[in-house]
């Protein structure tokens, strides 16, 4: 997929406040400091389209971008250690949660989990919640440029070995590098197809 236009089109406090479902949608989510903004910058080609922050947990917004006119992508508030009150933390797991649970165009969530470190606690229970809701999600591993290849390797497969235990399936998995630009391409492939799928078999996000 070649990138002709990527834009900002608003923030949602509410899910409800999200634009009009009308065109397949996309969101990434993951634990604060993932590298979720950067990732999104490298699909993009586009370094200043999504906020980095050096504060984790800065995105307390649903954040909306228009791709080639014809599909959203969606940037979600991180989730885990956030300085952040825990009545605010619910708040955001709400927003999360209804926003996935309730918008009927997204396609496909991208959950993104650092590849540095062995499974954590919050991503495990992140994506099993996903399989149990019936949410059609991928798994990105974010930041392979920061290990040594044999070891980026390894991580993942420990992390497979670990969805096994509960997964007899897994679902599409992608490794990842915003430094490098590597697996974007195949994240944008997978997305195109989908597309394309969409419009073949007439697919309408029309209540």
């Amino acid at each position: 997929m070649i990138i002709k236009t990527a834009d900002f089109v608003k923030s949602s406090g509410k899910w409800q406040e999200c634009p009009e479902p009308n065109i397949p949608e996309y969101a990434f989510i993951g634990r604060s400091n993932v590298g979720k903004s950067s990732l999104i910058n490298a699909m993009m080609n586009h370094k200043d389209l999504a906020k980095t922050s050096q504060t984790p947990g800065k995105t307390q917004l649903i954040n909306h971008f228009l791709v080639n006119e014809n599909w959203y992508l969606t940037d979600l508030p991180g989730y885990g250690y956030a300085k952040v009150s825990k009545v605010q933390r619910k708040d955001f797991e709400k927003l999360i949660t209804n926003y996935i649970l309730n918008r009927r165009n997204l396609v496909n969530l991208f959950v993104l989990v650092d590849s540095r470190h062995s499974p954590q606690k919050i991503d495990l229970e992140f994506i099993q919640w996903c399989g149990e809701s019936g949410v059609p999600f991928s798994i990105v591993f974010t930041k392979v440029d920061k290990l040594k290849p044999n070891i980026a390797v390894q991580n993942v497969e420990n992390y497979k070995n670990e969805l096994h235990k509960t997964w007899e399936d897994l679902p599409e998995i992608y490794v990842t590098s915003a430094e490098k630009k590597s697996g974007c391409d195949e994240i944008l492939n997978f997305i195109q197809t989908t597309n394309e799928f969409l419009i073949n078999n007439h697919v309408s996000f029309d209540e």
